[in-house]
C-alpha cells in the first residue's frame, strides 16, 4: 500500500500479482466505501493513494477525469464508488451486504442514490457555499427520511447488522460533525433525529469502521485548508 499521497512527476507503482488494486486518497469518503466493502469480505488487495490537489498525470490514464474511487481488477477498470462496491458484492458473495429478496434490495439501491443530494447539501455546507440555516433547512427532510427508515428497520439500515446501506452512508456520518466545527455552530440535538444519533453510536463500534476511521481533527484539519484555498496540501502529514 502507497501511504504517500503520490502527485505529479510520480511513477504508477507495479501492480501486485493476484491482488486488486485501488487507487484512493485517505480522507475521501468516496474511497472510503470501497475500502469498508473491501475489508468486510477480507479481499486481497493493494491501495495507491493520490494527491487530488496536484494529480499524477498517469492517473488520467485510469480516469478521464483524475478522479478517485477506481478499482483496477487486472481485466478491467471500474469507477464509482458504488458501482465499485456493487461489483465487488457480486464477485464475492460469501458475505453478502444486499437482502437477499430482490425488492428489498432494490430499496437499499434507491436509498442509496437517494442519499446522493444529501452528500450534495453536504459538501455544499461544509465548504461554505449558501448559508448555514438555509443549508440546514434544506437537509432536514432528507434527514428525517433516514430517521424514519431506521425507525422500522432497527438498530442499522440492515436491521441487526449493518448492510450495503449503512457503509455507503457512513462516511458522511464520520464527517456530520465538520459541519459544526466549520461554521462554528451546535448541530440538530440528539432529541431530534435519536436513531440517526444511535446509529452513528453502533456504527462506530464496528471493526471495519474502526478500521478506515480517519478521526475528525484530521478531517477537520484538511477542510480548513481546503476552504482557504490551498492547493498544496500535505495531505501526508496530517
Amino acid at each position: 500500500m502507497s501511504e504517500k499521497h503520490l502527485g505529479k512527476g510520480s511513477s504508477q507503482p507495479p501492480k501486485a500479482e493476484g491482488k486488486l488494486r485501488l487507487y484512493s486518497m485517505k480522507f475521501c469518503p468516496f474511497a472510503q466505501r470501497v475500502r469498508l466493502v473491501l475489508l468486510l469480505k477480507n479481499i486481497p488487495h493493494d491501495i495507491v493513494n493520490v494527491d487530488l490537489k496536484n494529480k499524477p498525470e498517469w492517473l488520467f490514464n485510469l480516469h478521464p477525469e483524475g478522479k478517485v474511487p477506481i478499482l483496477d481488477t487486472g481485466s478491467q477498470l471500474i469507477v464509482d464508488s458504488v458501482g465499485i462496491s456493487n461489483y465487488l458484492d457480486e464477485k464475492y458473495p460469501d458475505f453478502p451486504l444486499y437482502p437477499q429478496d430482490e425488492e428489498k434490495q432494490e430499496q437499499d439501491k434507491t436509498l442509496i442514490k437517494n442519499f446522493n443530494s444529501l452528500i450534495i447539501l453536504y459538501f455544499m455546507t461544509v465548504h461554505k457555499e449558501g448559508g448555514y440555516e438555509e443549508n440546514i433547512t434544506k437537509m432536514r427532510p432528507h434527514l428525517e427520511e433516514l430517521e424514519n427508515k431506521l425507525k422500522t428497520r432497527g438498530n442499522y439500515f440492515g436491521g441487526d447488522q449493518p448492510n450495503m446501506v449503512d457503509y455507503m452512508i457512513w462516511p458522511w456520518g464520520e464527517r456530520a460533525s465538520l459541519i459544526g466545527l466549520v461554521h462554528e455552530k451546535e448541530l440538530p440535538k440528539n432529541s431530534e433525529f435519536p436513531h440517526l444519533y444511535s446509529w452513528c453510536k453502533a456504527m462506530r463500534t464496528q471493526k471495519a469502521v474502526q478500521q478506515t476511521e480517519t478521526g475528525i481533527d484530521r478531517l477537520f484539519e484538511v477542510q480548513k485548508q481546503y476552504n482557504l484555498g490551498k492547493y498544496d496540501i500535505d495531505y501526508d502529514n496530517i
